[in-house]
């Protein structure tokens, strides 16, 4: 045989590679988009100083809708009570089945007069229960309207206090008019890290704007002509107009809270990251006693009772799917339009237009050209069913809105045809131990069955499988009694018809490695390894049969010459293999587990293997667990 390539896989590796594979990967029925939280909403400290002659209001907190869990990170004892009581309350106002778990943070901030800050840890998007699947949802939001948490592994709003804010720190609701309050910099704080938080982003020395991602906080705050923020091109010098010019809410929750009034939010001239946009308006609510909270300034003795009932509201407004904002201009083509090929059907895929979010386009026209049949549809993909298999279909994309259709985007021709076929093999075997190959250029499985403890063979002769037992029902010729619940490895060799099947396994008692060859009409049986007569210490340099334990796992290859086969011996932990050429007896060696040089290790080895001939050379990739 020809020399062995090695590759070795420590299990580390393996696991480590398992494992984030499991959590990173969203199943067929959960998938959503993810995007890290960066923008912060901030509350400043005010500097018109307000007389509280009386302590705070006990609000009825009531029955909890919801959990919050809070991590504190040098909070000290007085302020954790604050926060306690202010992550009561939204208990009691935020509804949710799913717990919402806080990181706060209590040090010195590096903006000047900034109280608290706080930023939700990802938005999502295109998740089951999303209101709008083109929007980005907070995290807290996402999970209320998922009934899930869809990142179990991080918290869901991260909040800031600055320590040196200047704080009653005497937990009686009573700030004096240079102390400022920390319960109601949390009532404030937590409402931006549910989602009263714009994702806009401006630069102030081009005076452009970007809004990539939209909240359903962007798809509520309107200009004064009716534009939905979210709509607005990105980046542009118009959103940056925006977001310095009037904006108002239109939700309806929110409106009827204010009176039948859109509520105003607080854009001034000068941009200011953290404030603008994300705030009701100063000058109209600041005084509006419990519609406050949401303004950007907490002045000294100023205190906040609860969330107020324009906040509610328009936090419900978000829980629902904003309004369509206002069409300007037709929809332009809609890209990458593809069609793949299906059972009696085909999937058809495609991107939004470029200008998706200013033309707001409602939905899909996806048309067959050889049938003329027309399908609606609010995104993609999109499955067209009713088709024949071996018919060549096309089908045309048109993007509509309120004024009109887009130009049509043509699909190349897809043939439909029909899917595979499952088949029950054998209704008596579990199939504990699989292998499979194609054998006289036809399939072959072998498998082992733990109930009778036999090997069996299934060939496919273009119509029906054929099963045999192999081993394990006894009898002549080499065959055990013993039952067969090994791993099985199959490899093949010769051409055309007159291929020569090799088939690898061991028994439960003896635990040796058997072989089996099958051309197609008999089995010719032999024991390659586990029968010696004692064992072939890893250190001997000659390589004889062994008594070891041979029977956790092996692989196989075979070529013109003849065929190898890898194996754990499960005695020492070590890898062996077997050659044989022709009619020549079995030609032992030692892989690895018996040395730290020339690439190998003294680790326990080959729990696991995979072995594979690339026409010049045997590959064999094997699993190491080594002492750290």
């Amino acid at each position: 045989m020809r020399a062995i390539h090695f590759k070795h896989l420590r299990v580390a590796v393996i696991l480590a590679a398992l494992v984030g594979s499991l959590l990173n990967a969203p199943s067929a029925q959960a998938l959503f988009l993810k995007i890290p939280g960066t923008q912060w909403g901030h509350i400043y400290a005010g500097t018109n100083p307000v007389t509280t002659t009386t302590p705070r209001p006990k609000s009825a907190v009531g029955v909890a809708k919801s959990t919050f869990n809070v991590t504190y990170n040098n909070f000290p004892d007085w302020a954790k009570k604050e926060v306690q009581a202010a992550v009561d309350i939204w208990s009691a106002n935020f509804a949710s089945s799913v717990p919402v778990s806080i990181d706060a943070s209590w040090g010195r901030s590096s903006s000047w007069g900034v109280l608290g800050s706080a930023r939700p840890v990802n938005f999502f998007s295109s998740f089951a229960g999303a209101p709008d699947q083109s929007l980005w949802y907070t995290s807290a939001l996402a999970n209320a309207l998922a009934g899930k948490d869809l990142d179990k592994a991080n918290p869901d709003i991260i909040i800031q206090v600055n320590s040196s804010g200047g704080w009653n720190t005497r937990g009686d609701g009573m700030p004096s008019q240079r102390e400022y309050d920390l319960r109601s910099v949390f009532l404030h704080e937590i409402a931006h890290g549910i989602g009263f938080l714009s994702n806009d982003a401006y630069d102030t020395n081009f005076g452009v704007a970007s809004l990539d991602q939209p909240t359903p906080y962007d798809a509520y705050a309107q200009t004064i002509d009716g534009k939905r923020l979210a709509d607005l091109p990105t980046p542009s010098n118009e959103l940056a107009q925006a977001l310095t010019a009037p904006l108002f809410w239109s939700g309806a929750n929110a409106i009827k809270a204010n009176g039948g009034v859109k509520p105003k939010l607080y854009t001034p001239l000068r941009y200011e990251p953290g404030s603008s946009t994300s705030h009701l308006d100063e000058a109209t609510f600041s005084k509006s006693g419990l519609d406050s909270v949401m303004t950007p300034n907490l002045d000294p003795g100023e205190i906040f009772a609860e969330p107020g009932p324009l906040l509610l509201a328009m936090i419900e407004d978000m829980r629902s799917k904003p309004p369509v904002g206002i069409a300007t201009g037709l929809p332009l083509v809609p890209r990458n339009v593809q069609a793949f090929t299906a059972d009696s059907s085909a999937l058809i895929t495609f991107d939004p237009p470029v200008n998706l979010r200013t033309a707001q386009v409602s939905e899909y026209i996806i048309k067959n050209l050889k049938t003329g049949v027309e399908k609606s549809a609010l995104s993609s993909p999109v499955v067209v069913s009713g088709l024949k298999n071996g018919v060549s279909y096309t089908f045309t994309v048109v993007a509509k809105n309120t004024l009109g259709l887009s130009e049509a985007a043509t699909t190349k021709a897809t043939i439909p045809q029909a899917g595979w076929k499952s088949t029950v093999l054998d209704n008596g075997a579990d199939g504990k131990s699989v292998a499979s190959a194609t054998f006289n250029g036809k399939p072959a499985i072998a498998y082992t069955d733990t109930k009778s403890g036999d090997l069996k063979l299934a060939t496919f002769d273009g119509k029906v499988w054929k099963k045999v037992t192999v081993d394990g029902a006894g009898g002549t010729s080499g065959r055990t009694s013993h039952s067969i619940n090994s791993p099985v490895s199959l490899c093949v060799n010769g051409s055309g018809t007159k291929q020569l099947l090799h088939i690898f396994y061991s028994d439960a008692t003896d635990k040796d490695l058997r072989y089996a060859t099958y051309n197609g009409k008999s089995f010719v049986f032999e024991v390659v390894d586990g029968d010696g007569p004692i064992v072939n210490n890893y250190e001997d340099l000659k390589r004889v049969r062994t008594s070891s334990d041979v029977s956790v796992t092996n692989a196989c290859v075979a070529t013109a010459n003849g065929v190898q086969v890898f194996y754990r011996d499960e005695s020492q932990g070590i890898l062996l293999g077997a050659v044989k050429t022709g009619t020549n007896p079995w030609v032992y060696e030692l892989v690895d587990g018996d040395r730290k040089t020339d690439g190998r290790s003294t680790g326990d080895v080959g729990f696991h293997l995979q072995a594979i001939f690339d026409g010049s050379k045997t590959y064999v990739v094997y699993d190491s667990v080594v002492t750290l």
